[in-house]
């Protein structure tokens, strides 16, 4: 949802590979339909079971032939008090939640870790579930190669270049698997595990591309969904998807890059970058420029130098979590000296590629992109001169502008047409999602939702970067079902 940072940012984020040590031991209540075992790892709390569930690789075929996914739990700690499943639906695309349950589930309050089984999940195509991998060279693996940077000359053409490899090598080695993995296609798989829970409807909280996840399964499911949280939230648009999220980084980084330059410009600061926000930005672009004209080399990073393209990554990935100023600011003033910080460490292949792999499958395959790249061009040109903080990155050409697929079905399209189960929540300033593109969703659900905005700064709002009043309201909805009245604002 830190998660992704559209496709490709996410894999920076994605931590822990949970493994499944293989079917074993009872199943338990809830469980019915799940042989639960062991789970591989470190640092996941003792109680956490894993499990598969098969399901369809094709819904459309009844002759399709059965995936996995990994599933995992932690009991509810109190049995006579459980009321069913919450799932956490992981960010992404390219995401797992797997060892959410030992993770970010434990702070939830201890009412609701009494009520709810906590339930995290692999997605198809995700390790350990069923995997796809579409074995990229190594240097499309880098940053500024996977969100579609223009060139120091604005142009596109390299990113279309970089597209047409990345499609040709998903096609040769992802399988047929690449092909039927979609987000409409994890929440049938979502259903299929609900089923084998053992749980008439199960709860959830989604977090960032889980927000849309939450919402596609709500719209195909609709009596199955019991208590739906879906804290930092995507456009729904069904005829662009992740398109506009990509887009969205425009409003996201004029939102929160002026919070950071704040910070940075505080007396007393000792990362301080200037005397005033102004400053701060203005320097920003300059040293970018910069960047661009001679970039600085950067041994062990992925590309090995540290260029404009590869500063504006930094700020923007660093925007996600006030926690990260420091390093964006660190990264600047090395840059000003003509030097680089430590490089900064990246997850293991492997894991990038699946990631990747997973990430193309689901944007390219929920939704058509155009092709042309003229048209990605002179998108990329209005951008760069409106925003120049992101230079045109959002209307780049994706992996997807070469796609050889076209999408098996249209994608969902979210109504309010359904039980008023779900809440929103959502922080103010929000680089990945911005509360622009939540308000769509809000407005898309209707008298479905209720939508809580909260004033804080940074992605994930829940139990995360929000703040009290927006953790309150949403414990007690996952605790008594109480929502507010209308739509809350928490400042």
């Amino acid at each position: 949802m830190k998660q992704i940072r559209t496709c490709a940012v996410l894999a920076v984020a994605v931590g822990v590979v949970l493994g499944f040590a293989g079917p074993g031991g009872a199943s338990a209540a809830g469980g019915e339909g799940i042989a639960w075992g062991a789970c591989e790892g470190s640092g996941l709390d003792p109680r956490q079971q894993c499990a598969t569930v098969g399901v369809p690789m094709d819904y459309s075929d009844p002759d399709s032939p059965e995936i996995r996914i990994a599933v995992s739990r932690i009991p509810a700690q109190k049995p006579s008090a459980r009321r069913g499943s919450l799932v956490l639906i992981p960010g992404g695309p390219g995401g797992d939640s797997l060892a959410d349950p030992s993770g970010k589930g434990q702070k939830l309050p201890r009412k609701v870790r009494e009520m709810y089984d906590l339930v995290g999940f692999a997605p198809r195509g995700m390790a350990p579930s069923t995997a796809v991998d579409c074995r990229l060279d190594p240097a499309d693996l880098g940053v500024t190669k996977l969100l579609p940077w223009p060139g120091p000359d604005d142009s596109v053409a390299e990113n279309m270049a970089t597209a047409r490899r990345t499609a040709t090598a998903c096609a040769r080695n992802g399988g047929e698997l690449i092909r039927h993995i979609s987000t409409a296609n994890e929440a049938r798989d979502l259903d299929r595990v609900r089923a084998a829970l053992g749980d008439e409807k199960i709860s959830a909280w989604g977090v960032s591309y889980g927000t849309y996840v939450g919402a596609v399964y709500s719209q195909l499911f609709p009596h199955r969904t019991d208590r739906i949280v879906l804290d930092s939230n995507n456009d729904p648009d069904h005829t662009r998807v992740t398109r506009n999220w990509l887009a969205s980084f425009e409003v996201g980084v004029e939102d929160n890059f002026p919070e950071f330059a704040r910070w940075a410009s505080r007396p007393g600061n000792p990362h301080r970058l200037a005397r005033t926000p102004a400053e701060v930005r203005s320097g920003f672009l300059r040293l970018a420029a910069r960047l661009d004209r001679r970039p600085l080399p950067w041994p062990g990073a992925n590309p090995p130098r540290l260029d404009g393209n590869t500063l504006r990554q930094t700020m923007l990935s660093s925007l996600y979590d006030p926690d990260d100023y420091p390093a964006l600011a660190e990264t600047v003033r090395a840059a000003r000296k003509g030097t680089v910080p430590p490089a900064p460490e990246a997850p293991p292949e492997p894991v990038l590629q699946n990631v990747t792999a997973v990430g193309a499958g689901t944007i390219c395959n929920d939704v058509d992109w155009p092709d042309s790249a003229a048209a990605y061009q002179k998108a990329v040109d209005r951008s760069r001169t409106a925003y120049p903080l992101t230079a045109g990155m959002p209307r780049g050409p994706m992996v997807c502008a070469a796609w050889p697929y076209t999408p098996k079905e249209p994608a969902v399209r979210i109504t309010d047409r359904g039980p008023s189960t779900i809440l929103l929540v959502q922080n103010r300033r929000d680089v990945a999602t911005p509360l622009a593109g939540a308000r769509k969703l809000r407005r898309a659900l209707g008298d479905r939702a209720v939508m809580v905005t909260v004033n804080s700064t940074g992605h994930d709002a829940y139990l995360a970067n929000g703040n009290a009043c927006g953790d309150r309201t949403v414990s007690r909805f996952l605790a008594t079902g109480e929502r507010p009245g209308s739509d809350l604002y928490c400042d």
